[in-house]
């Protein structure tokens, strides 16, 4: 494929195909940093019996990660753990950086597949939920939902003008998280409603930086309100 912004890289990664045999919908799951696809790939085999007409794609971040040679990143990583926008100015940069590599994975799996963003559910952990947040907000289509485990805006105060479709937003989050601060979903969820958008949020009060079963069960029944 000619790809006329030297920028963009192609992205790949595990995909498990419908169980029903037929795609209607598009599950897209995006790694947290030093991770792969094949982490978050598994996520299908808890969601198969709720979506069996979905197929599940996982592609690996754009970049070998900085500190696990094994894992990839969306973007460098940036150790501070504030919501100050002056303090994180490098995950701002780098995400938006990453953002058209992701779009164009996302347009290209949609021509391919025949499938669009209204039928399309896009999840991320951590780093990659920064990036659903961070693509999914700017689409042009409004996408079926987003879920954002562990992660959330990278610019929360500043999203007013950058929002083209308000699609409905889950957000679930470890009360002990030392990673990602849960301040971080919190925040974003409040923005977002301030604009309009319907978000939920979801704190695992004993868990860390990881998805507790609540959580999931949370954004289960946040899928199943979706699609119905």
């Amino acid at each position: 494929m000619n790809l006329s912004n030297t920028n963009i890289k192609a992205l790949s990664g595990p995909m498990v195909k419908a169980k029903t045999g037929q795609a209607k919908h598009l599950m897209v799951l995006l790694h947290g940093y030093g991770s792969d696809g094949n982490d978050m790939i598994s996520l299908s085999q808890f969601w198969a019996d709720l979506l069996p007409d979905a197929m599940f794609v996982a592609p690996n971040a754009p970049e070998p990660c900085d500190i696990n040679p094994m894992g990839y990143q969306w973007f460098a990583l940036d150790t501070s753990a504030t919501l100050d926008l002056e303090k994180n100015i490098s995950r701002l940069k780098g995400s938006e950086q990453a953002r058209p590599t992701l779009e164009h994975f996302l347009k290209s799996l949609w021509a391919d597949t025949g499938l669009g963003a209204k039928d399309t559910i896009l999840a991320g952990f951590s780093q990659g939920a920064m990036m659903a947040l961070e693509v999914g907000l700017r689409l042009d289509e409004e996408l079926m939902g987003i879920i954002a485990f562990s992660g959330g805006l990278v610019e929360p105060k500043n999203m007013e003008d950058k929002i083209k479709s308000k699609p409905p937003i889950c957000f679930v989050h470890g009360g002990n998280d030392d990673v990602v601060p849960v301040g971080m979903s919190v925040v974003s969820c409040e923005e977002l409603k301030k604009l309009g958008v319907k978000a939920s949020l979801h704190i695992s009060p004993p868990a860390g930086h990881t998805i507790a079963q609540d959580g999931l069960e949370f954004a289960s029944a946040f899928i199943k309100e979706i699609i119905s």
